[in-house]
């Protein structure tokens, strides 16, 4: 057993806390007094509650500097039953911290405390704790309610965890990061009738499984083959039953997409194909698109400034450049379409649970290389007269798999 540091296990008390009480995108009530009590706590020189509905702004300052910047964790779950067997298993059945946002706050406010209580910088930390991510809307809801006029910072950093990578690795890249997330939901309508009589009705289910198999085409056949892109249906729904045809079908998906303009024909060809199949089946068909997050997009400058504070926390061996940008999609990109910033990934453990999957859990032996990140971009970005404190490794470091 590797003996943990005060401030790890201090972080393991607060993630465990906040796994057993999980709170959705803008309900965040409890989470959000959790998080501004601890600021206080540490001393921050202003903390905020309810900015963007239940996000929460704290600032610490130090020195004369007049430079600021931004560390940013997302507080929200996800609507999924827990099916772990961990101690502190979610109170609410039917939501579940299953995308480790509990383990981005606690080591974001691991950072606030250290930085609180040891400085090592000169100038304005903004630690933002964002709302609602998993639905595309708590960045948007904190810039609506004046988050860069009421708390000014001039770049942004995040980190989120990933299944998959040993625990103790850190991964970004310049550019294109993670994808924009589209939604598209297509109706088609026709008229309902007897199971036993198909040729007298003019039901929807034949056209709409005809439709699922086609919008596959777009990427295969319409999108060019250097960009990429997914189209997939997550959802089919209709209003028929065993022994009746369906008059009303319903496709429910989510196109991903690393520029507007493969957005733009991706949105252009599934009118087409609907258009299409429809007049095929003689119903009509309404397609609904909606973009709910942008392509993530780091600054070149700032990766290069993130991934030489990585190497002081996670050893040069261990901070990588990622090869290429993840399918996933973050509402971080909102944050980077006022100020440049950096968006990062540190693994959660080659065994570790997919992310979104109902026996998931955030590995608590990734808290302290988490935190030691953000303390090391802060003072590496914000540097003190006298010479920054360094988050080194053997000042903060991954203190190894509990």
């Amino acid at each position: 057993m590797v003996e943990l540091s005060a401030l790890q296990r201090e972080m393991m008390v607060w993630r465990r806390d906040l796994h057993q009480h999980p709170e959705f995108g803008f309900e965040e009530q409890r989470t959000a007094a959790f998080v501004a009590a601890k600021l206080r706590a540490f001393g921050l020189d202003d903390v905020v509650e309810g900015v963007g509905g239940t996000g929460v702004v704290g600032t610490l300052k130090r020195g004369t500097g007049n430079r600021s910047i931004a560390l940013r964790a997302d507080m929200d779950a996800l609507r999924i039953p827990e099916q772990g067997s961990v101690t502190y298993r979610s109170t609410n059945p039917s939501l579940m911290h299953a995308c480790g946002h509990d383990g981005h706050t606690s080591m974001l406010l691991g950072a606030a405390k250290l930085l609180a209580e040891e400085g090592g910088f000169n100038g304005t930390v903004r630690f933002v704790f964002q709302p609602a991510e998993e639905t595309g809307q708590g960045a948007l809801a904190m810039l609506a309610d004046g988050l860069m006029e009421r708390f000014p910072f001039e770049e942004i950093y995040g980190i989120h965890n990933m299944p998959g990578v040993p625990v103790g690795e850190f991964r970004t890249r310049g550019g294109a990061i993670m994808s924009a997330e589209d939604l598209f939901e297509i109706t088609l309508r026709g008229i309902g009738g007897h199971a036993s009589q198909p040729h007298i009705s003019n039901e929807t289910l034949v056209a709409a499984c005809a439709l699922v198999t086609n919008l596959q085409t777009i990427v295969s056949r319409r999108i060019n083959p250097t960009d990429v892109s997914v189209v997939s249906v997550t959802e089919l729904i209709t209003d028929g039953i065993c022994n009746a045809l369906p008059g009303l079908s319903r496709i429910l998906g989510d196109a991903r997409s690393f520029r507007p303009e493969v957005s733009a024909n991706i949105e252009k060809q599934m009118r087409i194909i609907a258009q299409g199949i429809a007049l095929a089946h003689n119903v009509s068909a309404e397609v609904g698109y909606t973009r709910r997050c942008l392509s993530t997009i780091n600054d070149e400058d700032l990766t290069t400034e993130a991934l030489a504070a990585a190497a002081l926390v996670f050893g040069q061996d261990a901070t990588m450049t990622a090869n290429a940008p993840a399918p996933g999609s973050e509402d971080f990109a909102q944050f980077l379409n006022h100020v440049p910033g950096c968006y990062a990934f540190i693994g959660n453990g080659e065994d570790s649970a997919p992310l979104h999957n109902p026996t998931y859990d955030f590995n608590d032996a990734a808290l302290m290389g988490g935190a030691g990140f953000h303390v090391a971009v802060t003072r590496r970005r914000l540097p003190a007269v006298e010479g920054p404190k360094r988050a080194g490794r053997a000042s903060i470091s991954d203190a190894g798999r509990i």
